[in-house]
Parts: structure tokens; sequence; C-alpha cells
């Protein structure tokens, strides 16, 4: 009897701590998005972040055009737990920097974000679908929240506006401007990521040959520095996507497309 009942309060010992670790983690683990892209054949020719889509039962219509658009709301921000992963766009999340969330905007083009607790105001480049919490209309990144004065706090009051692709004329005077295709744009595509600096030079030596353009773009996940091999240059995200494919079915099964500034 007396085994009986030491084992039958162990178990609800190991039981109540398992909830309360449940109710602690609770309190700063947030369920990851789960996204459904929404296909219909009137939207076959669009591109998948330009297609509607649900988030937790929610359904969300992405602009195809962001002229006019002014957005008051409230400003989160992402950082180190996200840091080297994939956004919306296939590129990779770097919090260091001056990107931004977007649920409906279209991805690549610059925003730019004042702060209306301090003034603050910086301009950023939306790469990426969120913030998926109700209230908040846009997350950024670590850099540009630090820039803000929202990484203490970690929300603010901010109005967002849409001001288009950036583009820099011959005395380096900066632009935006509303693209005549939003399939247009300046790409390229990542064949691979190497510890190894060694490594990553002699492909990227190989893809200069092959594709006339490679570079190297350095970058840290979890603390580990990575060397990004990057290869060809091009002017839409289309032709972007076909190279992405033919270099996954040259060997490198990593292949991803990368918007670049």
């Amino acid at each position: 009897m007396r085994n009986s009942l030491c084992t039958s309060m162990k178990w609800c010992w190991l039981i109540s701590l398992v909830v309360m670790l449940a109710g602690c983690a609770s309190g700063f683990m947030e369920e990851p998005p789960r996204s459904r892209v929404i296909e219909t054949p009137q939207n076959q020719k669009l591109k998948g972040w330009q297609k509607p889509y649900e988030v937790f039962g929610q359904r969300y219509h992405p602009l195809l055009d962001h002229e006019g658009f002014v957005e008051d709301g409230l400003a989160s921000w992402y950082g180190r737990d996200f840091h080297g992963k994939k956004t919306s766009n296939g590129e990779v999340y770097n919090m260091h920097d001056m990107t931004a969330a977007h649920k409906t905007l279209p991805l690549g083009i610059f925003v730019r974000v004042t702060n209306k607790s301090n003034g603050r105001e910086t301009i950023v480049r939306l790469n990426d679908r969120g913030p998926f919490v109700k209230g908040r209309i846009i997350d950024l990144s670590y850099s540009a929240a630090k820039e803000l004065g929202v990484v203490g706090p970690g929300t603010a009051p901010v109005r967002v506006e849409a001001l288009g692709y950036r583009q820099t004329g011959p005395d380096g005077e900066v632009s935006y401007r509303a693209p005549s295709s939003y399939d247009v744009g300046s790409y390229t595509v990542q064949i691979g990521a190497f510890t190894v600096l060694e490594n990553a030079e002699r492909l990227a030596a190989q893809m200069r040959d092959r594709e006339g353009h490679s570079a190297i773009e350095r970058g840290y996940v979890e603390n580990q520095l990575f060397y990004r091999v990057r290869a060809g240059k091009y002017t839409s995200l289309e032709s972007a996507e076909n190279a992405a494919q033919k270099f996954t079915l040259q060997g490198f099964p990593s292949s991803f497309v990368v918007a670049t500034n």
C-alpha cells in the first residue's frame, strides 16, 4: 500500500511538473504560423507571395499595387529566433539587415516607418509576411527596430508609408518608383553555404566562369559563420526561379532565389 501510494505521489508530482513547465513555456513561446496558399484558376500566373493565403483561419489578400498606401498601427520586431531562416520571398532572414514583414504589401518594395511615440523614422525593404498577431501591422528586423527605438519596449505605434522600388541616379540621389511589373527586379540564386572559405571561393570561381557573375556573402547562423555562394544576375523573378531549378538539377538541391537591393 505504501509503495503504491509513493508511486501514485511520484506520478502526481511528475504530472504537476510537466503542467507547470508547459504553463511557463506558453508565456514566451508562440505557435509558428501555418499558412495555406489559396489556389484559384484566376491566380495561376501570380507568384506564390502574391496569392491569397490563410494563417490561423484568417484570409489575407496581398496587394498588387502599393501606390498611395499609408497605414497606422502597432509595430513589433523579430530577431535571433528567426535569424538564418527563409522569408516569404525565398531570402534568408538576417536580423541585421534593414528589412520588415507585412501581411499584404508587395514584397520587395521599400516603406518608410515612423515611430509616432518618439518621431524617429527609417526606411526598410519588405521581404516577409507577418506579423500574425492581432493589432500589429508590421514586424521589423532587429536593426530596424533598434534604429526606431522599438527593441526596448517591444512594440510601438507607427505609421507605414509605401515608397516603391529603390533606384539610384547617376548623381547618387536615391528615389523610389512603382515598377511596370512586380516581376521586374534584381535577383540572384544562392546555391550553397560553407563554413570553410576556400570551398566557397572554389565554387564561386566556377560559377563566375559559367554564369558570368558570382559572389560570396558572409552571414552568421547561431554564432556559426557561413560563406554563402550566389550565382547569376537576373532582372525578373521568373528568370531567377528558372535558374534556381536549373541549379537544382545540376546538383545544388538547396538553391533558392535571393532578391538584391
